[in-house]
This record gives C-alpha cells, sequence and structure tokens, in this order.
C-alpha cells in the first residue's frame, strides 16, 4: 500500500508541477462538461440512453487498450528514453522490489487515478440522462464501476497481448484467434464477459462474467510482460529503411523520426493496433445503432473520419521521443522540425488509414469506401495540424492541462461533431449528407494545413522565452 501511495502522489505531484494545481485539479470539471455536452448531443439526434451507455462502454475499452500498450512505452523507458518522467516504475534496480510488483502497483495506480478523473466525471454527466430515462440514481455508480472494469479489462489485454508478443509475434494472433474460437464455439455472448453485461444485466451471476475476464487478463498480462528485451531495435528497422529512404526530407528528420518509431517497442505494428482498434470500435458501435435505433448510419463517412481522428496516437508516437528544449541547441528552426514531423505522419499515417479501408471492403460497398477514402486524409491532416498548434512537441500535455485538453477538445469537436452527426443522419438527403462531409473534410484538411504551418513560429517563440 505505501508504494501504491506513493505512486498516487507522485502522478499527482508530477502534474501539478507541469500545469498547476488549479489547472490540473479542474481537469474532471472539464470533462465532465465535455461529457454532458456529448451526452445532449446524442441525445438530441434520437440516440437512447441504452446505446450511449454501450458506446461508452466501447469507447473507454478502447482507452483501456491505448493506456494497456504502456508496456510498449515502458520497455523504452527502461533504456532510459524517458528519463525520470515515471521514477518509481522504472526503479526496480534502486529498489529492493520486483519489476512485476512495480508494474502491478503502476496499472493498480493507473486504474485508481483514471477512474477518479476520467471515469467519475462522466458518469456523474451522464446521471440527467439516466435520471430522466427513469433508470434510477443507482445507476451512476453502476455505470461508474463497470466503466473502470471497462478500462481495467482493456488494459489488462493490452499487457497480455504485448507479453505474448515479446516472446513471438505469432503467439498473440495465436491467441485472440483461439479466444474468439472458443466463445463463438460455446455460444456464449461476448457482451456478458464484459463489465457492460453486468450493468445492462445487475445480477450477481453477470457480475462474476463480466468481471472474472478482466481479472485474468491482468494477471496473464502482469506475468507475461517482459520489461527488458532480447531483439535490439535496429533489428526491427528492415524493410522500413527503405521506405524511410524513399520520404522526400531535405533535413533527414523525417526519416529519423520514422525510423525512431521503427526501432522503438512494438515498431510500427502499434500504430496499426490503434487504428485497428478504433475500426472494431467504430463498426461495432454503428452496428448497434443500426440494429436498436430507426438509423441507418453511413459506415463509409464515420469510417474515415474515426481513422483521421486515430492520427492523435500517431503523432504521440512520433514525438515521444522529442525533448523541445534540447531542439533549440541544434542550428535547425522549430518550423522545419514539425515540417519533418508532418511528413513521417502521413507517410504512417495514411498508408495505414487506407490498408483498412481496403480491408473494409469484405463488407462496405465501393461507394461507401471511396467516401471513406475522401474524408479520411483531411480529418487526419487536421488533427496533426491542431495538436502541433496547440501542444507542439508535447501532446501528452493535453491529457491532464486543463486549459490546453479544453482548448483541444473544442477543436476536435468543431470537425467531428458534424461529421459524426453527418454519418447518423444520411437516411434524410444521403446524397448531400455526404457531399456535406466531404466538404468538411477538405476544408478541414485546408485548416489543418494552415494550423501546423503556424505552428513552428508559434513554438519557436514559446520556447526561446
Amino acid at each position: 500500500m505505501s508504494l501504491l501511495r506513493a505512486m498516487i502522489e507522485e502522478e499527482w505531484r508530477l502534474h501539478a508541477d507541469l500545469f498547476g494545481g488549479r489547472r490540473f485539479g479542474a481537469f474532471p470539471v472539464a470533462v465532465a462538461a465535455i461529457a454532458a455536452g456529448a451526452f445532449w448531443l446524442l441525445s438530441a439526434v434520437g440516440t437512447n440512453p441504452v446505446t450511449i451507455a454501450a458506446g461508452l462502454h466501447a469507447l473507454v475499452g478502447f482507452f483501456g487498450l491505448q493506456v494497456g500498450t504502456i508496456g510498449l512505452v515502458g520497455r523504452d523507458a527502461m533504456r532510459d528514453v524517458l528519463g525520470d518522467v515515471t521514477l518509481l516504475v522504472f526503479s526496480s534496480r534502486t529498489l529492493p522490489v520486483s519489476r512485476r510488483r512495480l508494474l502491478a502497483t503502476f496499472v493498480l495506480k493507473d486504474l485508481l487515478y483514471y477512474s477518479a478523473l476520467f471515469l467519475a466525471p462522466i458518469a456523474l454527466a451522464y446521471a440527467p440522462l439516466a435520471l430522466t430515462a427513469g433508470d434510477g440514481a443507482l445507476s451512476v455508480p453502476s455505470l461508474w464501476v463497470t466503466l473502470a472494469g471497462t478500462f481495467g479489462l482493456g488494459v489488462g489485454l493490452s499487457l497480455a497481448l504485448v507479453g505474448l508478443a515479446s516472446r513471438h509475434g505469432g503467439l498473440a494472433l495465436a491467441a485472440v484467434a483461439l479466444a474468439s474460437a472458443a466463445v463463438l464455439a460455446s455460444g456464449l455472448d461476448p457482451i456478458a464477459l464484459t463489465p457492460y453485461g453486468f450493468y445492462a444485466e445487475p445480477t450477481v451471476a453477470a457480475a462474476v462474467a463480466g468481471f472474472a475476464p478482466g481479472a485474468v487478463v491482468a494477471v496473464l498480462g502482469i506475468a507475461l510482460f517482459e520489461p527488458g528485451e532480447e531483439t535490439s531495435g535496429r533489428q526491427r528497422i528492415g524493410p522500413l529503411s527503405a521506405y524511410a529512404r524513399a520520404i522526400p526530407d531535405g533535413t533527414g528528420l523525417a526519416r529519423r523520426t520514422v525510423l525512431s518509431v521503427a526501432r522503438s517497442s512494438g515498431s510500427v505494428w502499434k500504430v496499426l493496433f490503434s487504428m485497428g482498434v478504433l475500426v472494431v470500435v467504430v463498426v461495432a458501435l454503428l452496428s448497434e445503432l443500426a440494429h436498436v435505433t430507426v438509423l441507418d448510419p453511413h459506415f463509409g463517412l464515420a469510417l474515415g473520419t474515426v481513422l483521421g481522428l486515430g492520427g492523435f496516437t500517431t503523432y504521440a508516437w512520433l514525438t515521444q521521443f522529442e525533448d523541445p528544449s534540447e531542439i533549440l541547441r541544434y542550428p535547425i528552426a522549430i518550423e522545419r522540425v514539425f515540417a519533418s514531423k508532418r511528413r513521417a505522419y502521413l507517410a504512417l499515417v495514411l498508408p495505414a488509414g487506407l490498408a483498412y479501408i481496403a480491408v473494409a471492403a469484405l463488407w462496405l460497398p465501393p461507394v461507401e469506401l471511396v467516401v471513406a477514402a475522401a474524408v479520411f486524409p483531411g480529418v487526419a491532416v487536421y488533427v496533426f495540424g491542431l495538436t502541433a498548434f496547440v501542444a507542439g512537441l508535447s501532446p501528452t500535455a493535453l491529457l491532464f492541462d486543463t486549459p490546453l485538453f479544453a482548448a483541444f477538445g473544442a477543436g476536435l469537436a468543431v470537425v467531428a461533431i458534424p461529421l459524426l452527426v453527418a454519418a447518423l443522419a444520411t437516411t434524410a438527403a444521403p446524397t448531400l449528407t455526404v457531399a456535406v462531409g466531404v466538404g468538411i473534410s477538405v476544408l478541414s484538411g485546408l485548416i489543418g494545413t494552415a494550423l501546423a504551418r503556424r505552428a513552428g513560429p508559434r513554438w519557436e517563440r514559446k520556447l526561446r522565452q
């Protein structure tokens, strides 16, 4: 318990020092306000509370999967890439505590931390909707508990897959295939094996069935995860070296950035993984919406939008090794650094997104694929420009700096909400709605390009002050 308390204090002190105590303390309020706005909007377009709660669990599960990739970051950090940012979790060499105990405590700390700062405000923001629907006051704490369980399931699953993949890449794929086959063969409803099953049907049996898998994968993830690696980063580059050399880049920084991602744990596969999870989430959510409402969502419009929004994760991977103050020591303008990051970003995001759109040809008609391919690049360019302009080379600061988080969230909402609403409202006037959606994407791409060009001079001034 003392180690857990120390990690929580360390986390709070780190963010309070970085962003200021009041700004960091206001973060849950900002999360609640954004969540309340989103719930109101979804309700206004006819989405019922049950569907919203189901979608919320899916998004939180996706978030847990993303946080669980800390396993990939962690192995790099073990090589002192991240310095003393997370001191306690990487102190097994100096403290008489095993790495697995440190990791288990760190995961528990993250679960408590995100449950308090993210999930509790979201559950409270859902309260008006739940009470209006006649669900009763207990539905709010129930939602909080099941969201926390879903987050833990995502983190544990991600750690377990990373642990298997660290031994052999095929093991992770085999485990997913075997688990999927077992669920299908048994005839079990896979939803019942998640905490949402308990939220939908609050019984003792549903609680055991819904929370037990999360506990199992968490234990497996911590047991399988190996902080050290037998292979060097150089071995992971392989054919990506030729790909990086093909990137038009006068400074070499774009190629260096791509190769840095390739050498890091998870290589470029983590870009594919994060975008693949998004595809699964959006398909599941829209399928559920089409099933429980009279809406006929436009999958192509939604898929292109969500893949573009997913570019934020790749931006974080591209900048995880950068120290903005260190760049100032070199004879290169920050503007050129951002230009190189943009080339590297497009070199990774566009092929990955277009590959998933091509995979979607298995179930989507060609017209929707064309729409997805038309919407995706504009949104991806906008996400890059907005992130670079607001957060510079430190996108993770967006997570807990309330003003930055609010500015970034508002900037994303300006583009994402009209596009997602258009994807849900194509039933009335499909041609016009799709045309408006593509138009928004093109306009957002132009705005993103302008923001990216202004990001360099802006951060040059801020960093030199």
